[in-house]
């Protein structure tokens, strides 16, 4: 199985074509020839997942978010992501992304992400694109049965990895909750479609103070905030997924190395 393969089933579920104009996705590093045999998948492109690969001696890194998001002129060893990019050609581990073409697939980060959580039944976008209805960024879902607020943020906390920064939860917990929308990654930009979809919850990543406490002032949905390593952490296991599904003989594993950017939660 070579590297042209397997990024010939990626792109296949996660097109390059669906990812932002700003994005930067695809194969950063590596010889489209090389064998591979064993991928690791990973949310961030860091040391930490660098030195995981080479312990378990990974051919291939697949992660979520990109490595350069901005042009560059140099990969220079003088840099954390300098080096990154010398320790993986020097151990000829290649280096792939796919990022907001994931958010949108179907299934795709959401998609996981609702599903770690509970959410339950078929999931609809919560913002389909127009040529595409079951494509498109975040998820809406329902409960199992209905919930209250503080039931349901228990039972999200319990689904979604452990992080210093855990989950922060905005309104009356006692709140009535049955249908649900959900964004990996950070999700201020989805507010009015989440109010104007008519859940009782939005769970996403990175609200910042002012939107959120506007938001809940005009009496919309209920909020989670989660971390958003978090929330795009259990998209890794759908995407390794789909290699088997496909055919591929490879080993794979989901990179459980903690990389959100914070370490202590103090209250």
């Amino acid at each position: 199985m070579t590297l042209t393969n397997l990024i010939e089933v990626l792109e296949a579920a996660y097109p390059p074509a669906r990812a932002e104009s700003w994005d930067a996705v695809g194969l950063v590093c590596g010889d489209p020839a090389q064998p591979v045999r064993r991928v690791l998948f990973a949310v961030d492109p860091v040391a930490a997942v660098a030195a995981e690969a080479l312990e378990w001696e990974a051919d291939l890194i697949v992660t979520h978010h990109p490595l350069y998001l901005r042009g560059t002129t140099s990969v220079a060893a003088t840099t954390p992501k300098g080096r990154l990019v010398h320790t993986l050609i020097k151990n000829d581990i290649a280096l792939y992304t796919a990022h907001t073409n994931a958010d949108v697939a179907n299934p795709g980060v959401s998609d996981a992400l609702a599903r770690a959580v509970g959410l339950v039944g078929d999931l609809v976008p919560l913002q389909p694109f127009p040529d595409d209805p079951w494509r498109g960024l975040g998820r809406i879902g329902e409960v199992a049965a209905e919930t209250t607020l503080g039931e349901f943020a228990a039972q999200a906390a319990q689904g979604l990895p452990r992080t210093a920064w855990g989950i922060r939860v905005a309104g009356d917990l006692s709140r009535p909750v049955r249908r649900v929308a959900v964004s990996g990654g950070a999700g201020d930009s989805l507010l009015g479609t989440a109010a104007a979809a008519q859940v009782d919850v939005f769970l996403t990543a990175d609200l910042r103070h002012h939107p959120a406490s506007e938001f809940v002032e005009t009496g919309g949905p209920a909020l989670i905030d989660a971390a958003h390593w978090a929330t795009e952490w259990p998209w890794l296991d759908s995407a390794a997924s789909i290699l088997h599904a496909s055919g591929v003989t490879v080993e794979t594993r989901v990179s459980a190395t903690v990389t959100d950017a914070w370490t202590k939660g103090l209250s």
